[in-house]
């Protein structure tokens, strides 16, 4: 779900061209696979904070992006909003003296998806976010991967930072989309490049958890 700069030409025509968010508004919607894992009934702090999935929606939809980044494949883009809320960046950076507090299990997305190995911190908190950038897929493509959409652009993440750009997409999710739709992925192949960046970053940066 992240960017790739040699896609840059596959993009939406309005993209491509430079024009503004604003110059052609196009209608965001959450997936229900988005939702669960933003706005999780336990309300988890590591979640999207003081507003609900109808109330981000509104609020994305009303809002011009300070930068409209390109995804991982022509079908993908990512909007760098303002951070309105309390929530809290996505990752913390690993050092010698909180690497003890690394934990690590094999954990499914949904029920449908076999578990991977994923780690991440216990007992840390990163600072409030800048930025909050929700991943949006186009409607054809969630349409192919079995998620029917009204909008134009479906939910199906968001990142928290504290700079207005992605973050790398992680190993797994790069291998699960190369193994496609059924295994949960989209399809997309891997990159070797993007693969090796992706590893370099997760290498020295975690997840968190309370």
């Amino acid at each position: 779900m992240y960017c790739h700069a040699d896609l840059a030409q596959e993009l939406p025509q309005f993209l491509r061209l430079g024009r503004s968010w604003e110059a052609r508004r196009m209608s965001i919607e959450m997936t229900e696979f988005a939702r669960q894992r933003l706005f999780p009934r336990d309300q988890r702090i590591t979640a999207i904070q003081d507003c609900s999935a109808e109330e981000f929606v509104r609020e994305l939809n009303a809002r011009t992006p300070e930068r409209v980044i390109p995804g991982y494949a022509p079908f993908c883009v990512l909007h760098a909003q303002r951070n309105w809320t309390s929530t809290r960046c996505s990752v913390i950076a690993i050092t010698d003296d909180n690497r003890h507090q690394l934990r690590s299990g094999y954990e499914a997305r949904s029920r449908e998806e076999l578990p991977v190995l994923v780690r991440w911190f216990e007992g840390l908190q990163p600072p409030v976010a800048n930025f909050l950038l929700p991943i949006l897929y186009s409607r054809e493509q969630l349409a192919r991967e079995g998620t029917g959409i009204e909008a134009d652009w479906g939910i199906v993440g968001c990142l928290y930072t504290m700079e207005a750009a992605e973050l790398p997409m992680a190993p797994i999710t790069m291998m699960r989309n190369a193994l496609g739709v059924t295994e949960g992925g989209s399809g997309v192949p891997l990159d070797r490049v993007a693969y090796r960046h992706s590893v370099e970053f997760w290498q020295a940066h975690a997840n968190w958890r309370p």
